[in-house]
């Protein structure tokens, strides 16, 4: 009964995401513009799958979830999001029913998985199609966990292998689960009392004990998975350009983001309030009080869980299954230009929901008076979280909800800046020039913005100031696609004001950069053009072909430029040094 309302519970929660579309962040990337994912589930799709290195990670299963869900439901977007609550339902019971047979505690336990699915700090991993990974891999680490429990009743090799194989699964998904084999010694300790300063909570756990030793050394060879997927990833990041911004955040900024985040994920689990999908990094502007009380607050923690360890050794255990899981995606190696991320507590938040609830439950053992009391709070705790979850959910209905709610709930965001004005610009809306203004104004490195803003220069005809804006946005090194574009556009600037040798320079250095792009490029002109020919139109249409070498064609455009006004400067590209 109790898995049955956890089931519905979830399902009813969720129901609205079956109309939701893919939004326009990252679920491009991941389906809705992936040409291998598109493929559907065939060897050539599986074959990628397993050396992709797109969007900075290598999850080979993560893009077979997502070939298969292609194949089955095309890109109807409802059918997406439904296997992904249907992921979030079984990680739901899985750790209901891993807490029931850990512990013995069916109401404790119901109540920890009924804040998990309930909870809003995980409507992001459940609701964004591109987070996938973050409930796959979950899936895995929680059947992760009952093998270990399987193995631990009787151990042999078998077993362990069985326990090696849906790890290697979980980090196929997403390699945020290197922690696992850490997670595992703190379950020896509690609740399966496998070393001798500990006992099993409940009677039927009579785990044959070991020495600490005997556990870490039991641990190697999950350890060596865990080091292996680490290596695969860094380089996967750095082949996706996800790192490149490393260098710009100094250590000490990113240690202190990192302690303040600690505390700031402990204050969005126990009042989730003003959650958004991107929370930019604070970089200098943390105040002192801010990373000094954080510190404060975590040793303290920290202090009091290890104080009471004997008597309450469950507190120990959350807090540090809360601390340990955090560690891959904490900031110490930044990736990406996020300070922190709710999808990154969907496992983590776990400990929190433990620690509590335990504690809950063993104060109203010592005060049987106060028991109906407790089941109004359990009840009106898990109406709360569903009711703010349903109020998250709707945030994510469209891209536009989306960027706006988050524009609302965070400070200068310049991502959500350049994602809503990326949106606007595909709409047509004039409007999308604002937020990217806004977003170069926030973070003068930012290559999506100043490009936008160059473009929007060129288009205007302040060349001068196109040139500016795109040359920042180069230094900031961007993409390989996105250099085309601006070297490319910068060689028609230089043409338009007759300066050859910067025009065939900056052509020479889009085509190294992207020659796929510059094609691109020109395809879309040309559509442009064809739809709505003007003088201008043309004379751009030819520099870009005379800069791909493409000199007949460009000819043709320069013929058509003049054909349409009679007066348009047409000069041929000196072609010397």
């Amino acid at each position: 009964m109790l898995c049955l309302a956890i089931l519905t519970a979830t399902f009813a929660l969720y129901s609205p995401v079956r109309s939701h579309p893919f939004i326009n962040y990252d679920d491009p990337g991941y389906v809705a513009e992936n040409k291998h994912v598109q493929e559907g589930l065939s060897v050539d799709t599986i074959s990628w799958a397993f050396t992709a290195t797109e969007q900075a990670n290598w999850h080979p299963l993560t893009w077979i979830a997502h070939a298969m869900d292609y194949e089955l439901f095309g890109l109807n977007a409802g059918g997406h999001h439904v296997n992904s609550v249907i992921l979030h339902v079984l990680n739901g019971l899985l750790l209901f029913w891993l807490l029931v047979r850990a512990t013995g505690r069916q109401w404790s336990s119901a109540l920890v998985a009924g804040v998990f699915v309930l909870h809003p700090i995980n409507v992001e991993s459940v609701a964004w199609i591109a987070e996938r990974k973050n409930v796959l891999s979950s899936f895995f680490f929680f059947v992760s966990l009952a093998v270990y429990g399987w193995y631990c009743w009787m151990p042999n090799w078998r077993r362990y292998a069985v326990l090696l194989a849906t790890f290697a699964g979980g980090l196929a998904s997403k390699p945020m689960l290197v922690t696992l084999p850490l997670v595992l010694l703190l379950v020896d300790y509690w609740p399966l009392g496998r070393v001798p300063q500990s006992t099993g909570t409940f009677s039927f756990l009579s785990m044959k004990k070991a020495t600490w030793k005997q556990l870490v050394l039991e641990k190697l060879p999950l350890l060596s998975l865990s080091l292996l997927s680490s290596v695969v990833t860094i380089v996967a990041q750095h082949s996706g350009r996800a790192v490149e911004s490393v260098g710009a955040i100094p250590v000490g900024l990113r240690l202190q983001n990192a302690v303040y985040s600690y505390a700031l994920y402990v204050y969005k689990i126990l009042w989730p309030a003003k959650l958004a999908v991107v929370y930019p990094h604070p970089l200098n502007k943390l105040s002192g009080w801010q990373v000094v009380g954080s510190a404060i607050l975590l040793v303290g923690i920290s202090a009091c869980a290890w104080w009471t360890r004997k008597r309450t050794p469950y507190l120990l255990v959350s807090w540090l299954w809360f601390l340990g899981t955090l560690v891959p995606v904490i900031g110490i190696l930044q990736v990406g230009a996020q300070g922190m991320a709710d999808r990154y507590a969907y496992l983590p938040a776990i400990g929190i929901f433990v620690a509590f609830v335990w504690f809950f439950a063993d104060w109203i053992r010592e005060h049987s008076g106060y028991s109906r009391m407790a089941v109004g709070i359990a009840i009106g705790v898990l109406a709360t979280l569903s009711a703010l979850s349903f109020r998250q959910i709707r945030y994510w209905a469209t891209s536009y909800d989306l960027w706006t709610h988050t524009l609302a709930v965070t400070e200068n965001n310049f991502i959500a800046d350049d994602a809503l004005g990326n949106l606007l610009l595909r709409e047509g809306n004039p409007e999308a020039l604002h937020y990217f203004e806004a977003a170069a104004r926030i973070a003068p490195w930012d290559p999506v913005s100043h490009g936008a803003v160059a473009a929007s220069l060129q288009d205007r005809g302040d060349l001068q100031g196109a040139i500016r804006e795109y040359e920042i946005a180069l230094r900031a090194n961007p993409d390989a696609k996105f250099q085309a574009y601006s070297f490319a556009n910068l060689g028609v600037i230089y043409r338009q004001i007759g300066n050859d040798r910067l025009a065939l320079k900056n052509f020479a250095s889009a085509r190294q950069a992207g020659p796929a792009a510059v094609q691109e490029m020109i395809d879309q002109l040309a559509q442009m053009v064809a739809l709505q020919p003007s003088a201008s139109g043309y004379l751009r249409l030819g520099y870009l072909l005379e800069g791909a070498g493409r000199t007949g064609d460009a000819q043709q455009a320069f013929l058509e430029a003049v054909r349409l006004d009679p007066t348009a400067p047409v000069t041929p590209l000196q072609m010397g040094k």
